[in-house]
């Protein structure tokens, strides 16, 4: 037996587990203390009513044997699909539903989809960065090359013409720095993978967090991302979901390697490696399109706005550098007095009861930076932003 050795090449510890461990070794030494947690992107509100009744009603459903369902079909329920193929109508986008596939969450299609490339690909991944984008091509043994985002580009990384690259990873609005590219930005990375030959996946799992229309949901609204670009999204942040696991990735038939399309090749992986997710789920999904599912929706997603809100103003006014936080459930902010990352942890943890997550977890770049998340309750947050500006003021 021989196991894979590119598991050697993996950091020792995910870093959301190595907080969680840190959070629980001080909990077990302060039992009775109020510790306010926002490190972890877990949203706190409970589903909207259109979610729990689609829930409830697909349920008795399953009761009854006219109306069971047992395995779903690869792709997803056409019920569902085309829910979606309705959205991306609304901001101008035409997809087909052979084009859409319904999955358990972004974070399983972003780590699966390299299945259908090969392991020999370049693989181009902004720094910082969301771990799972790093993990899963080390794990195959691809040649990884960073994109530099930093303080001077706000974070959000453009084409280098000396860089080749066949994988290219893009997170917008993003996680972890909460910034957004624009549409003129979006379009110098599809002319870049056009011209070279690449493909890009693009993470939209925030995109409901984006106010106005001057900044893209989807890559799909620039001209040629079709061509060069595969799209996931998610009903975590969306809606909720992260208890109950639902997503989508979008392949349209444009998107070509020689003569083979790609949304074949991932409808072949999903076939064999993938039983679909449950009826009871992509009905509550398909509720959140609905006109009732969106009103609500919308009204959660301006309940973690206005928590960001908190925070954005708590930030200016201790003249702390930040991005994020008005297109994204997440600030991105400097750390003080020259300290590193994990050593700002540490100090919040002990010394205001606050948890984030140290920028260094999310790449190089990273290091002496700090993500805060907006997804806790607005008293948390308000609580939270005075135990900081009493510490860093």
């Amino acid at each position: 037996m021989q196991i894979n050795s590119n598991y050697a090449n993996l950091q020792e510890s995910y870093l959301f587990l190595t907080i969680a461990k840190k959070v629980a070794a001080y909990t077990q030494a302060h039992p009775n203390h109020n510790i306010i947690r926002m490190g972890i992107g877990d949203v706190t509100q409970p589903l909207v009513p259109a979610v729990i009744e689609a829930m409830h009603k697909a349920t008795d459903e399953m009761a009854h044997k006219e109306t069971f369902h047992g395995y779903s079909p690869d792709q997803g329920y056409d019920f569902l699909r085309e829910a979606i193929q309705d959205y991306y109508a609304k901001r101008g986008v035409s997809l087909k539903l052979s084009e859409i596939f319904i999955g358990d969450g972004a974070k399983s299609d972003i780590g699966n989809i390299v299945d259908i490339f090969s392991d020999d690909n370049c693989v181009l991944i902004p720094d910082p960065v969301y771990p799972v984008y790093v993990d899963t091509n080390v794990m195959a043994g691809r040649k990884v090359s960073y994109l530099n985002a930093n303080e001077q580009n706000g974070f959000l990384g453009m084409p280098d013409e000396s860089v080749k690259a066949d994988i290219i990873y893009l997170c917008s609005p993003n996680n972890p720095t909460g910034a957004v590219y624009n549409k003129e930005q979006l379009k110098a990375w599809v002319d870049y993978a056009l011209k070279n030959d690449a493909v890009i996946l693009f993470d939209a799992a925030y995109e409901s967090f984006i106010v106005g229309d001057e900044l893209p949901h989807s890559i799909f609204e620039i001209e040629g991302a079709k061509r060069c670009a595969i799209e996931f999204c998610s009903f975590s942040k969306t809606a909720g979901f992260t208890g109950v696991r639902c997503g989508y990735t979008v392949i349209a038939d444009e998107l070509t390697c020689g003569d083979t399309k790609l949304n074949t090749l991932w409808a072949r992986r999903q076939a064999t490696k993938f039983n679909g997710v449950n009826y009871i789920t992509q009905r509550a999904a398909a509720a959140v399109f609905s006109e009732e599912g969106q009103k609500q929706v919308k009204s959660v997603i301006e309940y973690y706005r206005a928590n960001a809100k908190l925070m954005v103003d708590a930030f200016r006014e201790m003249g702390v550098w930040f991005t994020g936080g008005e297109n994204s459930p997440y600030i991105w902010h400097k750390v003080p007095d020259g300290m590193t990352s994990w050593e700002f942890f540490d100090y919040l943890l002990n010394e205001a009861e606050v948890v984030g997550t140290p920028g260094s977890g999310f790449g190089k770049n990273g290091e002496g930076f700090f993500r805060l998340t907006a997804f806790g309750t607005y008293e948390k947050t308000k609580e939270a932003m005075e135990r900081l500006k009493k510490l860093l003021k």
